[in-house]
Parts: C-alpha cells; sequence; structure tokens
C-alpha cells in the first residue's frame, strides 16, 4: 500500500502543476493522484499542442524524488444529458485524460458516471464502453466512483448514481475487470445515509482505489481525517478485514484553503503523519492466515 494524495489544491494555489508535484514529493508521499479538473477550461495547458511536455516534466520531476503517480482524476461531469455540445467535447477531454494517465504511468483514472432521468445504467455502460478502448491503449483502468445528488426541494444531498452497495457493485460487475475497477469515495457514503465501513465490506475487492477524507455527514468538505464526524477506526477496521489491496489516496486537501500559502508544505508533511499511521492501523486490523 502506498501513501498518496492529489495534486488539485496545491496546483490552484501555486499555479504550478509542476510545484505541487515537487511539494507533494518533499512532504514523503510514496504516490500521486494528478487531478486534472483544469482540462474543463478549454485553454488549460493539458487541452493544448504542449500537453505531453507538460506532462513529462511532472513525471521527471517525481522520479527524480522516486515518487511514482499512482492514480488519476479526469474532469467532471463526463457528460450532460441535456446539452449533447458539452458532451461530445468532454468525450474527447477524457480520452485525452486517459492517455495523459497512461503518459504518466498511472494505473488508474477515475471517471465519474452520470445521472440520467431515464436508462442509467445502461447510458452509463454505452459511456464507458465507449472509453474502454482508450483506457486498454494508455493501459490504465478506468474507474468508477459513487457519487451524491442534489435535492433542490429538500435542499439537501440525496443518493445518486452509484451512491449505494448494491448499484455500485452492478455498475462494476457489468464492466471488464481488465479495465475497469471502483474508487470508494469514503466520504460520499454518510452524505447519502450510508456507511462506509458496511459499504467497504460490501464491495470488498472490487474496490482498486479509495478516495480519502472526512466530513460532517452534510457538506462534503473533503477536509483532514479525524477533523470532522467519521467513524475512522470502524473504516480502518474493515479495510483490514477485507484485505484492501489498493493505495491509501487521500482527497482531503480542501482543509489547506485555510492555511497560508507558506505553510502549505508543513500542512502536506502533516497529512502525510496522519496517513502513515491510519494505514498501520489497517495493517493491523489485516487478519493473518
Amino acid at each position: 500500500m502506498k501513501l498518496v494524495t492529489q495534486t488539485e489544491v496545491l496546483s490552484e494555489r501555486f499555479n504550478s502543476d509542476a510545484e505541487a508535484v515537487r511539494i507533494i514529493c518533499e512532504s514523503g508521499f510514496d504516490g500521486i493522484d494528478f487531478s486534472m479538473f483544469k482540462m474543463q477550461d478549454d485553454g488549460d495547458v493539458l487541452n493544448g499542442a504542449g500537453y505531453k511536455e507538460h506532462v513529462a516534466n511532472l513525471k521527471k520531476i517525481a522520479a527524480f524524488y522516486g515518487v511514482t503517480f499512482e492514480q488519476a482524476h479526469a474532469p467532471f461531469p463526463s457528460a450532460k444529458e441535456k446539452d449533447a455540445e458539452y458532451t461530445a467535447v468532454i468525450f474527447e477531454k477524457l480520452k485525452r485524460a486517459l492517455e495523459i494517465a497512461g503518459l504518466l504511468d498511472a494505473k488508474i483514472c477515475v471517471v465519474h458516471p452520470v445521472q440520467f432521468s431515464s436508462n442509467q445504467f445502461e447510458r452509463n455502460m454505452e459511456l464507458y464502453h465507449a472509453l474502454e478502448p482508450y483506457a486498454a491503449d494508455s493501459g490504465v483502468k478506468i474507474a468508477l466512483e459513487n457519487m451524491w445528488g442534489w435535492d433542490n426541494v429538500q435542499n439537501k444531498i440525496v443518493p445518486n448514481v452509484c451512491s449505494l452497495a448494491p448499484e455500485f457493485n452492478r455498475y462494476v460487475d457489468a464492466l471488464n475487470t481488465d479495465n475497469f475497477t471502483a474508487c470508494l469515495d469514503l466520504g460520499h457514503c454518510g452524505l447519502v445515509g450510508g456507511d462506509a465501513a458496511s459499504m467497504i465490506r460490501e464491495m470488498g475487492s472490487r474496490l482498486g482505489c479509495l478516495h480519502i477524507h472526512d466530513n460532517d455527514h452534510f457538506d462534503d468538505s473533503h477536509t483532514l481525517p479525524y477533523l470532522s464526524e467519521m467513524d475512522w477506526d470502524s473504516i480502518l477496521k474493515a479495510l483490514g478485514e477485507i484485505d484492501y489491496k489498493g493505495n491509501f489516496t487521500y482527497e482531503a486537501d480542501k482543509f489547506l484553503h485555510g492555511f497560508p500559502t507558506d505553510l502549505l508544505p508543513v500542512c502536506e508533511r502533516f497529512m502525510h503523519d496522519i496517513g502513515r499511521g491510519m494505514m498501520k492501523k489497517i495493517e493491523s486490523y489485516r487478519v493473518t492466515k
């Protein structure tokens, strides 16, 4: 198991993917989750002609420190039901995101499923099957993620596509395991009225990767574990009991927003130390045979 964190907030604060990669490496992480959310902006470097050079430079920086790119996250939403133009454009960006993940030697790229008003399962399968050849060519597995939605009438978060284990399992089981896996966002479980530990056990060996962060079960705050309300001992115990084989991957860097830029490297090292302790707990809960 490797300790991994994403580039999103550091890249935003320093306006530099390279600086984000450098700070993560110097903070002691084993791996990097490359955030490609800015690809929504057509002017982003990853959409331009020089994207391969940009990516090669990031890979070179990480290699200098002996750190690997383990995971990536494609831009989202992956489609819009009533916007054919957007859907066509984002599909091309998803293809490039898979290519970039492959160029980085990342093993997994998260591509969100989409909520549709009808034939939701079939339409998501069409999307993933259309992307599958590009994932295979890039040597990358596409990871589906459990999502949440928003009810404008009740003014609260509600279940959405793949929110609960039975549906999530159905999606994963319908796809080729050579090219697809599941990314369980632990924070999303409680937001829709579920329980992260229970969902871990229900999904079992389907889990290929995680998004690890904390919240109060009401707001998707993506903060550091132990700073909010999730029951981390039960979650870590469940991961150990299913003999989880993937990495420990944070998606918790929203808590960095409250700190001045010069303290961000300190915050990253704090994240690192918390993660190492949590990984030890997972190992202590593994069932020895």
